[in-house]
């Protein structure tokens, strides 16, 4: 809880409400955040057209291989892994490309990057080709080491945000000190694919699916 309002308080955020109910083992919290845009300036997820360059911020993967590495049994230290102890909303960036006017779609990635691009290319009517050699991995641990791609692709829990602009503008490597990395571009194929040593393949989306079966 001090960490939450900690984080809250820093972006002006009020904790406004709250439920008690009962759980058959553990607590479990459900967060719901609201905000606003100037009215016809909000960057939604349809507007991705082919042609276009994909971005993401940041680094990808460190939440969801801290979580792995806990649920085998470490112990971690949370001051190492602070993609996951410690997520920082890419606030001061959204709003830079909002108001330059920079990206056409966008997400935050919160169920993976493979589940969050397939949500702008659905609500877009397009595909994409991501190449593997250029996302951004998470470092983790001390002394800190690469994730593995995997998590990278389907993890979630990153936060980052992943948006597509039209390769005519100049897009800048980083903004409010978060580097800014292109990873692939949009097509007009309503598939995803991964481009990985010089191979192209299907790119499935495994990240975090709401109401789907899960084992």
């Amino acid at each position: 809880m001090r960490g939450f309002l900690k984080l809250a308080h820093r972006f002006n955020v009020s904790l406004a409400g709250g439920d008690t109910a009962e759980s058959p083992a553990g607590i479990l919290a459900d967060i719901v955040v609201l905000g606003s845009a100037p009215r016809g300036t909000a960057i939604p997820r349809s507007g991705a057209h082919p042609g276009d360059f994909i971005y993401v911020t940041g680094a990808l993967g460190g939440s969801a291989a801290s979580l792995q590495l806990l649920l085998s049994g470490k112990k971690l230290r949370p001051a190492d892994f602070p993609a996951h102890y410690h997520p920082t909303p890419r606030q001061e960036v959204g709003r830079y490309l909002r108001e330059k006017r920079i990206a056409s779609a966008m997400i935050d990635i919160s169920d993976g990057l493979s589940t969050d691009l397939s949500h702008i290319c659905d609500e877009s009517g397009v595909g994409a080709e991501i190449n593997s050699g250029a996302i951004p991995l998470a470092m983790i641990g001390q002394p800190p080491c690469e994730v593995d791609l995997n998590f990278a692709l389907h993890g979630g829990e990153d936060y980052e945000l992943l948006f597509t602009a039209p390769k005519r503008l100049n897009v800048p490597a980083q903004v409010a000190g978060v580097p800014i990395t292109r990873i692939g571009r949009v097509t007009r194929s309503e598939r995803l694919s991964l481009i990985q040593n010089g191979k192209k393949t299907l790119l499935r989306p495994e990240g975090w699916q709401h109401f789907a079966a899960r084992r």
